[in-house]
Parts: C-alpha cells; structure tokens; sequence
C-alpha cells in the first residue's frame, strides 16, 4: 500500500466528527444557546472570523487570547469547569466527541457572535458553548439567558442528541450514494486468465461465466473458490493436480460447454490454483430505491454494532478495539481500492465511522453526549434539581482522564502491530 493513502484517514475523519459537531451546532443555535466558537480542526488556532457588531467581519489570526476575545471580564475557570476541545484544553481523540466548555463570565457585555475558526489539527471540529458543565453566570447563580445551563432539560438534551443524529443522517446519505454508484459484486465470471496456467491450458478465457464446479451450481466467484478448495483438501497431497469438472459459458454465446481444469495443489504466489481472477461487476441501485437501501442499510449496521458491544459487555466475544492508528491504517488500506472497486468500500467505511462515532457518543459514560444526557436525566428525577457545577465538572473530568488512558493503551497497540 503507497503510505499516501493513509492521508485519507483526513477527510474521513473530519467529515464525521465536522458533521457530528455541526449537529450540536445548528440545535444550540436553534434553541437560542450562544455559540462561542465553531472550529474546524483543533486547536491551537490558525485563523478565525467573526461578525463585528458593528457589521462587517473582524479576522483573529492564531491562537490569540483565547478567553479575552470571546466575553468581556470572564473569571478564571475552575480546572473542572470545562471539558476538552475547548477554551482550556487542546488534543483530543478524533474518535470520540468531548465538546469544549467556557467559563463562568461576569455581569459584563458578551459578544454574540460566533467565531468561525480554522485550527491546526485537520481532523474533526469542535463547539464551544457557555455553561456546559453547568457554570453560573454570576456569584448569585444566575445563568447567562443564552447558555447553555440556562436552558430547559428537553432543549439541552436535544442540543447533546443532535451530534449523534447528524451522524446517523450522514452514515445514510453515504450509504445511499454508494448504492447509486454501484455496489461491487463478484460473479462466478473470470476477469483474468494468467498465461500458462491450468485455466489457460483448459481454454478458459476473460468474461466466461461460470455455471456448474462438479456438478454444483455457482452463483458467486467465492463459491468457485470455495468447490476448488474442498476438492484439493479432499486430495490430502496424494497428486500435485486435481481435475475439476467446469461447465461454463463464453461471452456472448448461449451454448454452455464442459471443461476439464488439472487446478493445482501448490501454485506460484498469487496466482491461485487454476491461474483465474474475479470479474467486478459493479451494480447501480435506482435513484428511488438508494435512499430505502442507504437507510436500511444503517439500520442494519447499527444493530450489529449494538449487538457487538452486547456481547463483548457479556464477554461472549474479546473486545476488538481500534484507536485513531489503527484506524488510519484501516482507512489507507480501504481508500488503495477504489482504483480497482469503486467509490463504495471508503464511502462505506465512512458511514460505518460516521455509525461508530454516534454509538459510542450516546453511551452513558462521563465526559460523552450520552453521559451528559444521563445527567440530565438525573436531574429530571430530582425534580430539576440540578448537581453542582463543580461536582458536574469532576465526573466530566474523572471520564476525560478514563477515556484519554483507554486511547493511549489502544494507540500503543496500534503502533506496536501496525506491520501485523
């Protein structure tokens, strides 16, 4: 694999997490929350944009005072106020969503607008809102109107759904262009025939379908494959060549004719035993039917993620777990085929992503959406009685540290069998 493939792993990655971010993004703007600041990419920051009150739009260039550009008189933050992606942490794992927090201003002016920034890590986005972690407006625990924590349960749950719901839409529409496109498949056609081999000495040639392997019908390439091998293991060594009973087609003709191949039990590398490779057949699903399929198909991906994570919680099936490594690894190896198979196999490994991202978002686990949404859950049992910013801020912060560990053990593993 040429390692530029890997730079794949860019745009896939950010066109998730963007898509993810800017599902948080347009509900907190829907809902009346102010959005600080919208990234593409994570910080430190390269350049931003941002309305001026007075109209027009002013340019902040690199990572800037932060703090200062955004309200007017913040107080200092506590270390547990806020999450990371946002005013007061940098790196985080493309893989997860951890939406940043602002601190907790005085009763001064705060600018309104939004800024559009551009950050230094091209992959994923982020949002940044006041009063994510719950942080008053002021010493008498008042909110800021236009945050975050001053918001009914109902709008804050939407704005912390909204993420996983864009990702869920995004896995659809991916899934849906790759049916349009064409799906690859492998009919039992020969797409290639390698000189000399025992299918080029039978007579085989490129585009022959084939009908029967030993009397059994065939509907795939796989099941060729699959006759063959039986048949040479059923040998157990005792020739170096074992005939198989073929009964094909030639292209563009509508007799079948029978063929003898001598497949062999030792062949050269990458070759095979008969010497023949898979004819792609890509098949385009109508405009009316890719969307039923796209969706569909989500839906189907989504159950088995599920039922994965079902059984590796009941430890019927070892975790298989891939960190950002690994899956960059993944998205060059896939991104090196669509020379040969189309658009469908990175189309799809995206929307798998795009579905992966959103699972593990929802999951009530501290620090993610779903974490945040069990919180305010709690809280609707309690009445509305809220936790404390400060206590909020530590179960948020205790999950940040568990889901950080987790990825560095995982990125060690990737790394360490990356030639595997």
């Amino acid at each position: 694999m040429n390692n530029w493939f890997l730079l794949a792993a860019i745009p896939v990655f950010g066109l998730c997490v963007l898509v993810h971010e800017f599902g948080h993004f347009i509900a907190a703007k829907r809902m009346g929350i102010r959005v600080e600041e919208f990234g593409v990419g994570f910080p430190p920051r390269l350049v931003g944009f941002r309305k001026r009150d007075e109209g027009g739009w002013e340019v902040i260039w690199f990572g800037g005072k932060r703090n200062a550009e955004d309200t007017y008189g913040r107080r200092k933050q506590s270390p547990f106020s806020g999450t990371s992606g946002g005013a007061s942490t940098t790196a985080v794992s493309p893989a997860l969503d951890i939406d940043g927090a602002s601190g907790s201003p005085s009763k001064t002016r705060v600018r309104d607008h939004t800024i559009y920034s551009i950050n230094f890590l091209p992959i994923g986005g982020f949002v940044r809102m006041p009063g994510e972690s719950g942080d008053i407006y002021d010493d008498e625990g008042n909110y800021d109107p236009r945050s975050f924590a001053a918001k009914s349960a109902g709008k804050r749950i939407i704005v912390l759904v909204a993420g996983v719901t864009m990702n869920v839409i995004l896995a659809m529409v991916l899934f849906t262009i790759a049916y349009g496109l064409g799906e690859p498949t492998f009919p039992a056609v020969i797409g290639k025939v390698v000189p000399g081999s025992p299918a080029a000495v039978a007579g085989l040639r490129p585009g022959d379908t084939i009908v029967s392997v030993n009397g059994r019908p065939v509907q795939l390439f796989s099941d060729l494959q699959n006759v063959v091998g039986k048949a040479i293991a059923g040998d157990n060594n005792q020739h170096s060549t074992v005939p198989i009973m073929l009964v094909i087609r030639h292209a563009g003709e509508t007799q079948t004719a029978s063929k003898t191949v001598n497949v062999r039990v030792h062949p050269p590398e990458g070759q095979g035993p008969m010497g023949v490779e898979e004819k792609i057949v890509f098949v385009s699903s109508p405009l009316w039917e890719a969307p039923f399929k796209g969706i569909q198909h989500t839906f189907t991906v989504t159950g088995d993620f599920i039922n994965q994570i079902a059984q590796m919680i009941a430890g019927a099936v070892q975790p298989q777990l891939a960190g950002p490594v690994g899956i960059v690894k993944i998205t060059g190896e896939v991104a090196s085929t669509v020379p040969d198979l189309g658009w469908w196999p990175i189309l799809s490994l995206t929307a798998i992503l795009s579905l992966n991202l959103a699972i593990i978002n929802i999951l009530p686990f501290p620090a993610l959406d779903g974490g945040r949404v069990l919180l305010i859950l709690i809280e609707i049992v309690r009445g509305g009685k809220r936790l404390k910013p400060e206590r909020e801020g530590i179960i948020n912060f205790v999950g940040m540290a568990i889901l950080l560990t987790l990825m560095v053990v995982i990125t060690v593993n990737d790394v360490v069998h990356w030639g595997g």
